[in-house]
């Protein structure tokens, strides 16, 4: 049975904390492929298709034309940030696209101004934040929901969706003041530093029902009382961290190994590069919050309780570098020693020189298309079918993660096909070779 979902009518607003390198590339993306100049390549909501019924049928929509998204015209971006840069004067400063592209849609990306931050130093300290609110923890949210308030009646919006985009906070666990949303409100009340100013997004725009995305490792909507007004106010959430160059490889990578039964000894990691992101990773409580979420890619992938011969002695490392000659462009290194048949010894080497901003843009677009689309269908808290995009996707309590991407698709696509009363896919395709049997009893 086909679910109620409203209609993607009229515009969508996303905006997004901290309008850096992804955000801009992003924005200036879009306005792009919305003149023609180029193609949204990555983005598997617009360029990607999806089978329906049995590979006899032949029936495989674009996912754009099988349910409603919101249109790319009829997006309006907005933000924040802690530097006052127009978004086209920020995205050449990030030096991700070229200037020709850039100056083809220039005039769209003047008009986008951002909003003073809500910004805390002690969670970013290699920032200097000048454009930055002030005000007591409650104060601050009060003014990120006015915030979010003002910028859909100023532009005539229908809906919004928030989409973190800002740097990566410094590591640090749950406590109390995130153990319920009567105390996590209190905290607000009592300035409680504890509160990270990516938890005061969150919190806005979840009070206000609307989706929050977290593109970083920061501990935000992972919390129980974020996760508790989520279902509150029945508003979505994803996260966390977009999946881009170096996890990408992993899950891709890992679950062959799994899939062929390879053992394996060892995985080292290590990445430079040279954008903001970078500048705030280069301290070690940011880089903390990182690493774990890079870490636990391949724990969740190779299970030692599972299967000790093959992964019971795994030395996982992983290292980031800030080196600015690099800017945008990261440059990551795997070593990788497997081991196969009599436990004989071999190697993978991978060299994967990507572009950060360039793989994140296609991923936060599609996230903040498909949190939209959850909201329109009534689904509310952890979006897990979107595990997809997400470097430590967030679960259900108590349940473990599933980072292999293989399956994640299958995940997020069967998903796609339930809300739109769709026959789910199994891949079994026993019934062809069934029929095909019976057909040759008949002509004996």
């Amino acid at each position: 049975m086909k679910t109620e979902i409203q209609p993607a009518q009229g515009k969508l607003g996303i905006l997004i904390p901290g309008l850096g390198a992804v955000a801009t590339t992003l924005i200036a993306g879009v306005e792009a492929v919305n003149k023609g100049i180029s193609k949204p390549i990555g983005s598997h909501t617009q360029m990607g298709s999806i089978r329906l019924g049995k590979r006899t049928e032949n029936r495989n929509p674009k996912i754009k034309d099988f349910v409603p998204l919101a249109n790319l015209n009829d997006i309006v971006f907005g933000g924040w940030d802690v530097y006052s840069d127009n978004v086209y004067e920020a995205a050449m400063k990030a030096e991700v696209l070229e200037p020709g592209l850039l100056f083809s849609v220039k005039e769209q990306l003047e008009k986008i101004q951002p909003m003073p931050a809500a910004f805390d130093k002690n969670y970013a300290k290699n920032l200097d934040g000048t454009h930055v609110k002030t005000g007591t923890r409650l104060e601050l949210a009060q003014q990120l929901m006015e915030d979010i308030q003002n910028f859909k009646e100023q532009n005539g919006l229908d809906r919004v969706v928030v989409l973190w985009c800002g740097s990566t906070e410094i590591y640090y666990e749950a406590s109390d003041v995130h153990s319920t949303l009567a105390k996590f409100e209190e905290g607000l009340k009592n300035d409680d530093h504890l509160i990270a100013p990516s938890m005061l997004y969150a919190y806005a725009a979840l009070k206000l029902g609307v989706p929050y995305i977290n593109g970083a490792p920061n501990l935000t909507v992972d919390t129980p009382a974020l996760i508790e007004l989520a279902h509150q106010t029945q508003t979505p959430i994803a996260g966390k961290d977009f999946k881009t160059g170096q996890t990408l490889m992993k899950t891709i990578l890992a679950p062959g190994l799994a899939a062929r039964s390879l053992g394996v000894r060892g995985w080292f990691s290590t990445n430079i590069l040279g954008n903001r992101d970078g500048w705030v990773l280069d301290d070690p409580d940011n880089f903390k919050t990182k690493e774990v979420s890079k870490l636990g890619v391949l724990e969740d992938i190779f299970k030692p309780e599972d299967n000790p011969d093959l992964y019971g002695d795994i030395y996982h490392k992983i290292r980031i570098n800030y080196y600015p000659p690099h800017g945008d462009s990261k440059e990551s290194w795997d070593n990788i020693d497997i081991f196969g048949w009599l436990g004989y010894k071999m190697q993978i080497k991978i060299n994967f020189l990507c572009r950060d901003s360039i793989l994140a843009a296609p991923v936060a677009l599609d996230l903040a298309l498909f949190t939209d689309l959850a909201k329109r269908a009534g689904m509310s808290g952890v979006q897990e079918w979107l595990s997809f995009y997400l470097k430590s996707p967030q679960t259900a309590p108590g349940l473990p993660a599933e980072n292999d991407i293989f399956k994640q698709l299958i995940k997020l696509e069967n998903t796609l096909r339930y809300l739109m009363g769709e026959d789910l896919i199994t891949h079994l395709g026993l019934d062809y070779y069934e029929d095909v049997f019976a057909k040759q009893l008949d002509t004996l």
